[in-house]
């Protein structure tokens, strides 16, 4: 039976758990038929990384136009402001199909689905139960970020974001089933060139590279053999960043931001920029409404207020949108567990004085992918299989509030 009674409670835990994951994957197939959906209308003209990537095919910095805001007027001309390597990736593709190039959809599927094998490797090296191991990745596919910027691969911001989480995800992987040092600092290196705060990830993979008995501090050879294996390629990509920086706008710290053009519709983030610039404490308590609190939102319009007019594009909180994160508070407090909160804290902190908490996005926070492979990683020691339903059950919540979302977008775009 189903339900449970005094005499079959030993079987009915099982079949719910059949059930629940019955659910998830129901769940899984519309969403993943939204993302192949994206990928086959998605029309080109929409990602200023191929604008880039043609500059750099032509042996120039600048470019002609910008698909978006987010690009800089400086000297009278125009610059994609973004760090540069999604749009090494797709120099390839640019130079085959000319900047009209409208596959950014599908390299974003390509790497979510490289990141997520990557992941599944990560939890077969840490010994975390196989049942919690499918949870855990159906939660990173379907009921995190993750799948928001895959599905909206078209923009630059969520294209970067997607090529960012997949180096760092290579990197954990590096450490975590004892490859190469090298190769990790490395790849961190282009996760910097792809979203600047993925620097904070030394210290922790640092510490997860460490034997349990090691100090973590120490001027022994193999501690300063280890911090150069992982920093010399960062500070290389470090350099690299300055020097793209200079040549553009003169400075090796100026990123552009300043010279951000103002598109002909004045939006939040323009006001935001006028008035109180890219970091402000104004923005406080907004960003900390939005990451903890906020919850899902759809927003009625009409005299009688019965008319669904859209979707919060300030997005959903974590803990409201994903609530299984919660479970890491049962993380066993080993010291990279340790370190990782603390890296992690340093990629959030300063996210609630930006300008814009991760703004056009719905039923997520975006900006904490930063910092999302952290807290799997704790995940990933917390959930045993005892946990595997309780955590289940979250994960196809948050599944269900993204294809509610999904649908519900179709719905006021098509209205």
């Amino acid at each position: 039976m189903f339900f449970s009674t005094p005499g079959d409670g030993s079987e009915a835990s099982p079949r719910r758990h059949l059930v629940l994951i019955g659910l998830a994957l129901a769940l899984a197939l519309p969403l993943l038929g939204g993302l192949l959906m994206a990928m086959v209308l998605e029309p080109g003209k929409t990602n200023s990384y191929a604008l880039l990537a043609q500059s750099f095919l032509q042996g120039r910095l600048d470019s002609p136009t910008c698909y978006d805001f987010d690009c800089a007027v400086f000297e009278d001309r125009i610059y994609v402001m973004f760090p540069p390597v999604p749009a090494v990736l797709v120099m390839p593709f640019v130079a085959l199909f000319g900047v009209d190039f409208g596959g950014f959809v599908a390299l974003s599927i390509l790497a979510s689905t490289i990141t997520l094998v990557l992941w599944r490797r990560i939890f077969a090296a840490l010994d975390t139960d196989k049942t919690a191991a499918i949870w855990l990745l159906l939660a990173l596919a379907f009921a995190t970020p993750v799948y928001f910027v895959t599905i909206r691969g078209s923009g630059v911001w969520f294209f970067a974001q997607t090529i960012g989480l997949l180096f760092v995800t290579l990197a954990i992987h590096q450490v975590v089933r004892g490859g190469s040092l090298v190769l990790a600092g490395a790849c961190v290196g282009l996760a910097f060139l792809c979203r600047q705060m993925s620097l904070f990830y030394l210290p922790f993979l640092f510490a997860l590279a460490l034997a349990p008995g090691e100090a973590l501090i120490s001027f022994s050879r193999a501690h300063i053999a280890r911090a150069l294996k992982l920093g010399l390629p960062v500070a290389a990509a470090v350099l690299v960043y300055m020097a793209y920086n200079y040549a553009r706008f003169g400075a090796p710290l100026e990123t552009g931001y300043r010279y951000m053009m103002v598109s002909e519709e004045w939006t939040m983030v323009n006001h935001r920029l006028a008035e109180f610039g890219l970091f402000s404490g104004e923005y406080l308590f907004f960003n900390v409404v939005y990451f903890f609190l906020q919850g899902f939102h759809l927003e009625f319009g009409g005299d009688a207020m019965l008319t669904p007019v859209g979707l919060d594009p300030a997005g959903t909180s974590l803990l409201a949108a994903s609530p299984f994160v919660l479970l890491a508070f049962f993380t066993p407090l080993r010291r990279p567990v340790a370190v990782g909160i603390a890296c992690a804290i340093a990629i959030a902190l300063p996210t609630f004085w930006y300008h814009s908490n991760g703004f056009s996005q719905y039923n997520v926070q975006r900006y904490v992918l930063d910092w999302l492979p952290i807290l799997f990683y704790m995940l990933a020691l917390a959930v045993r299989r005892r946990e595997a339903p309780v955590f289940g059950v979250l994960v196809v919540y948050g599944m269900g509030l993204n294809l509610a979302a999904m649908a519900l977008l179709a719905l006021v775009r098509g209205a």
